[in-house]
């Protein structure tokens, strides 16, 4: 497995969607997803340095029903255009992971067309798995065919074709020489034939031993695709499922159970560095899963220090909205977005401030992992190597709570607020605010963090190191507060949200239309960062 993936932070783009393509090819060229690269400042700003492309490859519909493996899809642009693209973004320190689709390909795929032409004197009739003349097809044709899991518009190749491997090979090759890629996502990895993926990894592993190969698996054991002769890396669905679940239920046994499982000393998993997420082109949005939105902080700071490298589904890191639709299928996880799109909220800057973390510790890249404590609504971790410990510790309570485990070092410093806590006789007690978490590195003196290194949207607390001239306004207060934009509102009344129990804060405009508003508690009465330094996000002004 190549190093770099260590090093690693991943931004997920359907691109299709990203692009507010045609859902349906109009057979028109315009090069929409050249604006990624206005992206660029947005993205280093959360210590992206790696990008995945969904389907970027000609096809008739949604990218995964591929028409040619070595045209762009014109939708979004030409293989000029993409090129450029890739160079830029290699230019700017970005690794490049593209989705390969070799399971199946669309009905208007060159080489089913010709079948569907000439019929069975079409030289490609063995492409294509179970092929017979002589029946039809749901579409019509004089023969019939393998459609992936009953999807006739998705054609299934035949693998074990020599014709068909080499044509794939040869693809990914000019993909490596001409757009300098640095691995491949592989769609539908539990239905492609094994082989094919150990003439992948040699065919890639002898151009760039550095090349990297995850598999798209959703269920069984990863060691199975993941081992020296097939794949790197894999999706973890299982933590998916375990991240999400116990913060909705209130539980961390569940995501600790499986973190251990895979990870710990003998865990099942220790030598695979997997593909985290926490949402992605297939699943709801993480903000439309987590059902208490205060802890969407903590999904993350358990994505970014757990093992294995994560990656962030673009928009998500300010939390936007998206479910399934019995009528629009995936479409709502798919939107079309643009630069002004991007909220600049609590969960975008506790973002930013995991990315710089994690870059930073070495144990959080390459370290081991050990579960230290657990309650339902408290979990603390290590993660460890020979010259580096941090201790994860994560709230999900709707109070302020204090946990004790043993530790090292003579001191704990939270590279989230710059608060340091004294390690006596190997025992440490930790303070952790309501839907909160603490990074925690040992250290031998109660060190003070730089500004730039504080998080002010981990919690309502205020960081030790960073000074201000306003104090958050008391939790409860009523009364009239101006916005640190400006605006001035009167907190009319606090509420319980009914399903969540979450603490709301209900507020007025006192202008314009005097609109009424409802926003989280622990987002109203908190601090923000302007211009470098902390002022309140609502700063109470009187009666």
């Amino acid at each position: 497995m190549g190093y770099w993936i260590n090093e690693s932070i991943f931004y997920h783009i359907y691109p299709i969607g990203f692009c507010d393509a045609p859902r349906i090819n109009d057979g028109v060229t315009e090069c929409r997803l050249d604006k990624v690269l206005d992206w660029i400042p947005h993205l280093k700003s959360m210590n992206i340095n790696a990008i995945y492309f969904g389907p970027v490859f000609m096809s008739t519909v949604h990218g995964y029903d591929t028409d040619d493996y070595r045209q762009i899809d014109n939708r979004l642009g030409t293989n000029e255009s993409f090129k450029r693209i890739c160079d830029e973004l290699h230019k700017n320190g970005f690794k490049i992971v593209l989705d390969g689709v070799f399971n199946h390909v669309g009905r208007n795929f060159w080489a089913f067309k010709d079948v569907r032409e000439k019929g069975s004197s079409s030289p490609y009739c063995g492409w294509f798995n179970n092929l017979h003349f002589g029946g039809g097809s749901p579409y019509g044709d004089p023969f019939s065919y393998e459609g992936w899991q009953g999807h006739f518009d998705l054609v299934k190749l035949n693998l074990r074709n020599p014709d068909v491997k080499n044509y794939l090979l040869d693809s990914v090759g000019m993909w490596m020489d001409e757009f300098k890629i640095d691995g491949l996502r592989l769609d539908a990895a539990d239905c492609v034939d094994p082989d094919f993926f150990r003439a992948l990894r040699h065919y890639t592993k002898s151009k760039d031993s550095n090349f990297w190969l995850m598999g798209e698996i959703i269920h069984g054991d990863y060691n199975y695709w993941a081992n020296p002769e097939m794949l790197d890396s894999v999706t973890n669905y299982e933590c998916y499922k375990g991240i999400y679940s116990s913060h909705n239920d209130k539980n961390y046994f569940e995501i600790a159970h499986s973190l251990n499982r895979q990870f710990a000393n003998g865990g099942i998993y220790k030598n695979i560095y997997t593909y985290n997420f926490v949402d992605n082109h297939d699943v709801n949005r993480l903000a439309s899963t987590v059902r208490n939105s205060a802890n969407l902080r903590n999904v993350y700071t358990v994505l970014y220090c757990m093992p294995g490298v994560p990656s962030i589904y673009y928009g998500s890191e300010w939390g936007i909205l998206g479910e399934k639709s019995p009528t629009d299928h995936d479409y709502p996880l798919r939107p079309g977005l643009n630069l002004s799109d991007i909220e600049e909220n609590d969960l975008l800057i506790h973002l930013r401030k995991l990315g710089k973390i994690r870059t930073s510790l070495d144990a959080l890249k390459y370290g081991s992992y050990e579960n230290m404590q657990i309650r339902n609504e408290q979990l603390v971790f290590k993660r460890r190597t020979d010259s580096q410990c941090v201790y994860v510790a994560l709230n999900l309570a709707d109070n302020d709570m204090n946990i004790g485990f043993n530790a090292e070092g003579a001191y704990l410093v939270d590279k989230l607020s710059g608060k340091s806590y004294k390690v006596n006789g190997n025992y440490v007690d930790i303070d952790i605010p309501a839907h909160s978490s603490r990074v925690l590195v040992t250290s031998d003196t109660p060190e003070v963090l730089e500004d730039d290194e504080q998080d002010t949207a981990n919690s309502p607390e205020q960081p030790a190191a960073v000074k201000t001239e306003h104090k958050i306004p008391e939790w409860g207060t009523l009364g009239r507060h101006r916005h640190f934009k400006g605006g001035e509102y009167e907190v009319i009344a606090l509420a319980k949200q009914s399903e969540t129990m979450q603490d709301l804060v209900i507020y007025r405009e006192l202008f314009g239309e005097n609109k009424v508003w409802a926003r989280p508690a622990t987002m109203f009465y908190q601090n923000v960062e302007v211009n470098g330094r902390l002022v309140p996000r609502f700063e109470y002004i009187g009666e």
